[in-house]
């Protein structure tokens, strides 16, 4: 094989690797970020959980709660308090 072959193949194969590498990392970020923010919404609901003989609150400790904190923040969390309400 010729040395300008050899040398344009390693180009186009290194080129085709960054481009699979930055499509795969936007959604592993996004991936990532969801993940991380339903942690912080399970802490959050924790710390309701924590306060219930105070306030008299209380919500499940569950992953679609975590997640809706998470994504939502603060108004998902009085989202799922007001249909806790509503629904008792």
């Amino acid at each position: 094989m010729d040395v300008r072959l050899i040398l344009l193949l390693a180009l186009g194969g290194l080129a085709l690797l960054i481009a699979a590498a930055r499509a795969f990392s936007a959604p592993f970020q996004l991936l990532l970020k969801a993940g991380l923010n339903t942690l912080l919404g399970l802490a959050a609901l924790l710390l309701v959980n924590a306060t219930t003989p105070y306030t008299g609150l209380s919500l499940g400790l569950n992953l679609f709660n975590g997640l809706v904190v998470g994504v939502l923040g603060v108004p998902g969390l009085v989202l799922l308090l007001l249909a806790q309400w509503v629904l008792t």
